[in-house]
Order: structure tokens, then C-alpha cells, then sequence
């Protein structure tokens, strides 16, 4: 059970502080430590509207000059932050405090999750061995408290994100992401999309238990929905070091961050915001989200005024652009036999979660690749200062809008903010 949660319909900075500051009383009681040394594993900025970093200050704040106090964000293999994004994101928080993780040559191996356990798991659906490479420092650094700060919202890989996601995918080293989403991916992301354990959770939880038991660590969980003026705002806190609060927090998730369509959706508007979304590879999360609520010959739009790259390494920007988002036939075929795909296995998976499998059209209007770009990776393209024009974020309403030639479309201000389905598109764990 947790060790304390708070659910309102709208929880305000001045309890959310109280809340995150009750952490540090309830470790040091429940502990027994003297908090000398402390970890703070908060998100990277393409979950900074969830709060999370200013989370992270407070409790940097409240923590004696004596303490070592260090703070890794949880990057997965995502580009690491500018000092300038890092005063954005964790204010005060000095930058000699903060440190990059590093998926390629700052981890160590902690163990492996057997590929008959993964079998087992998926279904025989992906059948090999997932090593669990993690950031040295975290598993290897001698603590006396480890929190990570969290938003529980819907995940393509894991069904809900955060929780021990922040260990073998914000912590990860490069074998443990790549096995990790290509074992999802083959899956299948709609099978995964909004279920409390998925397969590769499942694995999680099992490695959890068998190699990370010695870290003293505790999760502060944040849940958001929008208020009846449309804005987002923090309706639960779960804090505590147990599955069972990783649980609650998905299911108050599950209740409030699914939107249920009756019937499929024609035409979808999702922006992904410019200070955030930097990279095709995170503002696709606006396909991920809503693909399980088109319909069959419809059209979603991303304007995502911030992208000015595909990948967030060269390498996969270069095989985003080599192989485009075409489907999962087209993606497998190269990934058996080109090393290079294999190599960056999560590149894979990428590229079909980003494939609409030619159901519905996707329409990019990234504000710094050009159409020939665009259309390169299979995607079709819109200017994106006619995008922002026709579908303002300022004038525009979350949810349906009907528009002056009678085109009627549903906007989606924060598509990585919830998951948007059809009723016969949820699986049997969504009770609506």
C-alpha cells in the first residue's frame, strides 16, 4: 500500500508542496535514515508540464546544505538537457547538481531477464533475453533514498508510464531499451496501450524484485486531468515502494486519462508543444495516443512547431529517413536483415508504433523539416504556419470543434497527456 496519496479534483501548489515535502518525513521515519545522501530521478523535459521538475526542486530545496544531493533525469535515450533547459525545467536546482545519463557508456549490468521468462510473458510473440543495463551511479551509488517523480499517464510500451519505467527505460543502457521495445513492439502498441501489466511490465516488475530490492527508493507518482476550463491540473499524488501504488495511481489514470469515442473519429488535431518536443521520435506520442481512436480512412494532423529532427541520435535519425513509417511488414522484412536496424532495435519499434499500418492518413506540420522530409518517411505534409492559422491552440477548444466550412475535428491540446480509443478498440482490463 502507499505511504500516503491525496486525490482532489484539482490539486494546487501549495499542497503539492506539502505533499512532496511529507516524503522526505516519511523516508526518514520509515528508513530509519538520515538522509545524508539522496537521488532525484525526475522526468526529462518531454514531461515537464506535468510539474514534475518544480517536484524536484522543492524537495532539493528542503534537504540540509549538507546533503549530497544529485539529480539525473530520467532520459532513457532521449538528448540530454541544455543547462538552459535544466533552469526551465528544476529552477534553483544548481547545474553542477544534475547529471546527464549517459545509455551508452554510463551503465552497469545488473542481471538479465531470461528470454523463457519473456516468452512466457508475450506470449511467444518476442523470445529472447532482455539484459537490464542501468545508470551506473543509481544502482551502484551508495544511498540512503532514491525517489522518483513521476507522471502516470498512458505508454505505448509499458501501458502506464512512470513507476519502475524510470529504472530500465529513463535509466537504461542501450541492449536493455532496444530488446526492451522491440519485445513491445512485437507484442503489438494497441495491445499495450492503457493495460495496467502489460507483458513487458510484468518482466519489469519480476526484475525489480530479483536485482534493485537493495535500493532504498520510494515513487511519487502525479496523475493529471483537464478541468472544466480545459487545463491540465494534478488530480492524484501516490507515494510509496510498492507495486500496489504504482496500481492505484494507474487506475485513477485508466478512469480519467482514456477518452472513449463510440464510434471512430474522422479527422483529429494534435499539437505537441514547441518547448518540449524537439524530435519526431517523442511527438509522435500524438500517433501513439490517438491511433486506437481513427477511423479507417481518416486523417490525423501533428503540428509540432518545435521538430526539427526525426531521431535522437544520428544513427536513427538516419534509418527513420532510410526506412520511413510504413508499416509493420516493411519494418520487419529490413530488420532481419539489415545489421544496423538490429543494432538499434528500438529504432524498429519506433518506426511501426509511428506506422498507421495505411488505416489512416498522417499529417505532419513539423516546423523545422521541410515536405520533401516529411513526405520522405511516409507521412504527409502540411505548412505549419497554415496549420497554426486554421487551427489556432489559442481559439481552438480541446475536444470538438466544428470549423467555418463545416469541417468538424476533434483537438487534442496535450496528446501525451492521456490515450484516445473507439470503444471496440480497449482491451478487456478497461472497464468503461
Amino acid at each position: 500500500m502507499p505511504w500516503y496519496y491525496a486525490e482532489a479534483p484539482a490539486i494546487g501548489p501549495e499542497q503539492m508542496k506539502e505533499l512532496s515535502l511529507r516524503l522526505l518525513d516519511e523516508a526518514r521515519s520509515r528508513l530509519n535514515a538520515k538522509l545524508q545522501r539522496v537521488l532525484l530521478l525526475p522526468p526529462d523535459l518531454t514531461r515537464a508540464h506535468s510539474g514534475a521538475g518544480k517536484v524536484a526542486e522543492w524537495l532539493y530545496q528542503a534537504l540540509p546544505p549538507s546533503c549530497d544531493v544529485r539529480v539525473i533525469p530520467t532520459l532513457g535515450q532521449h538528448v540530454p538537457h541544455t543547462p538552459e533547459d535544466n533552469r526551465w525545467m528544476f529552477g534553483s536546482i544548481p547545474e553542477n547538481r544534475i547529471y546527464a545519463h549517459d545509455w551508452r557508456r554510463g551503465v552497469h549490468r545488473v542481471g538479465v531477464i531470461p528470454a523463457e521468462r519473456v516468452r512466457e510473458s508475450t506470449g511467444g510473440r518476442a523470445d529472447w533475453p532482455i539484459p537490464i543495463d542501468l545508470n551506473r551511479d543509481t544502482v551502484m551509488g551508495k544511498w540512503d533514498l532514491v525517489v522518483h517523480i513521476g507522471h502516470v499517464v498512458p505508454h505505448e510500451v509499458l501501458g502506464f508510464a512512470n513507476h519502475n519505467k524510470n529504472y530500465f527505460i529513463g535509466l537504461g543502457g542501450k541492449e536493455t531499451i532496444c530488446a526492451s521495445h522491440m519485445a513491445a513492439a512485437c507484442y503489438g502498441i494497441e495491445n499495450n496501450l492503457g493495460r495496467l501489466i502489460t507483458p513487458l511490465r510484468a518482466c519489469y516488475n519480476w526484475a525489480e524484485e530479483q536485482f534493485l530490492s537493495h535500493i532504498p527508493d520510494v515513487y511519487f507518482q502525479i496523475v493529471m486531468n483537464r478541468d472544466a476550463a480545459g487545463k491540465l491540473v494534478v488530480t492524484g499524488v501516490y507515494v510509496g515502494d510498492d507495486l500496489e501504488t504504482y496500481l492505484m495511481a494507474a487506475r485513477a489514470s485508466r478512469m480519467q486519462n482514456i477518452t472513449v469515442f463510440d464510434q471512430p473519429v474522422k479527422k483529429i488535431v494534435a499539437v505537441m508543444q514547441a518547448d518540449e518536443f524537439r524530435a519526431m521520435w517523442v511527438a509522435n506520442k500524438a500517433v501513439y495516443r490517438t491511433r486506437m481512436a481513427m477511423a479507417d480512412g481518416g486523417e490525423l494532423l501533428v503540428i509540432a512547431p518545435g521538430v526539427e529532427r526525426f531521431g535522437e541520435q544520428p544513427e536513427v535519425d538516419c534509418l527513420i529517413r532510410k526506412y520511413g513509417y510504413r508499416g509493420t511488414q516493411h519494418i520487419m522484412e529490413h530488420y532481419r536483415r539489415d545489421p544496423q536496424l538490429q543494432e538499434f532495435a528500438h529504432a524498429a519499434a519506433h518506426l511501426i508504433h509511428g506506422s498507421s499500418e495505411g488505416r489512416f492518413t498522417i499529417r505532419y506540420a513539423a516546423g523545422k523539416l521541410s515536405r520533401a522530409e516529411i513526405e520522405g518517411v511516409g507521412y504527409r505534409y502540411m505548412d505549419v504556419h497554415e496549420a497554426l492559422e486554421l487551427y489556432s491552440p489559442a481559439r481552438m477548444k480541446e475536444g470538438w470543434n466544428h470549423m467555418p466550412g463545416g469541417e468538424e475535428v476533434f483537438f487534442i491540446h496535450t496528446p501525451s497527456a492521456g490515450l484516445w480509443a473507439s470503444r471496440d478498440r480497449l482491451g478487456s482490463d478497461n472497464a468503461f
